[in-house]
């Protein structure tokens, strides 16, 4: 049975990199809208029964370097949860950002630390640190990586919009071992070329493995984003683990019903 370990992929609102050498500062390779409002987005994190089970901390701010910061804590009160936050800086005469920087930090249900997962663009390198910091394993970003850890909301927009039928990203794992593991995300069946069913667009992602994609996803947990139907397409709820073998969750946005989240 195939198994993918998804600790360190946190539950988050809101991705490659060109190899440093001689001294030259590396980049990421995405490039992502620029949001269209910043501030605090009321949210609560629901288990997989549509029951509240804690309340959700994000936020999306301006730094007075002009970088944009988002971060984002979700989980269980006084149990498991899930602290992220993502640094990125604008490019393309403002209209667009680049990842700098990704790091989540996990605590189980008994409030242990699980480690922290750190992703330096310009360093061009991902790493996975114990708890306390005692080890830390490093890998290099690939050339022309697509990490997109933490910045799920804005790639996602262009399938939103129906102007693509699949995006193809990476994200970087930390349990059995650092990898990068390929992704692909497509709109769930009833969202397709831009017209829209329902009060919600679902975009749903997962691990690419070519032709077997489909049975693959059979063994992984349901990962999927929702947005509002119409621009700017705003963010909704979002569903996976709080990370690696954690209890899965639906975090949504205050005032958006569970029950218009997919059960399929």
């Amino acid at each position: 049975m195939l198994r993918i370990a998804l600790r360190g992929v946190p539950a988050l609102l809101l991705a490659g990199v060109a190899f440093a050498t001689g001294g030259a500062r590396a980049e990421s390779g995405l490039l992502l809208e620029y949001p269209d409002g910043f501030g605090v987005v009321p949210a609560s994190t629901y288990d997989l029964n549509r029951k509240q089970v804690g309340s959700a901390h994000l936020v999306i701010e301006k730094l007075d370097t002009g970088n944009v910061r988002t971060f984002v804590e979700s989980g269980f009160t006084g149990g498991a949860r899930t602290v992220v936050q993502a640094e990125l800086t604008p490019v393309d005469g403002g209209r667009m950002l680049r990842p700098v920087r990704q790091e989540s930090r996990s605590f189980d249900a008994d409030g242990n630390a699980l480690g922290v997962l750190t992703i330096d663009h310009e360093g061009a390198v991902a790493s996975c640190a114990k708890p306390g910091g005692e080890e830390v394993v490093r890998l290099d970003l690939p050339p022309g990586d697509r990490v997109a850890n933490l910045t799920l909301n804005l790639l996602f927009l262009p399938l939103v919009r129906g102007e693509s039928e699949d995006l193809d990203f990476q994200l970087f794992l930390c349990g059995g071992g650092p990898k990068f593991i390929d992704f692909v995300a497509n709109l769930a069946p009833g969202s397709h070329n831009g017209k829209r069913r329902g009060r919600a667009v679902e975009v749903r992602y997962g691990p690419d493995f070519g032709f077997a994609s489909m049975v693959a996803r059979n063994f992984v947990p349901k990962l999927s984003f929702w947005f509002e139907p119409r621009a700017p397409h705003k963010w909704m709820a979002h569903r996976l683990p709080l990370y690696g073998n954690g209890p899965e969750v639906f975090v949504v946005r205050d005032g958006i019903p569970p029950s218009w989240l997919g059960d399929e």
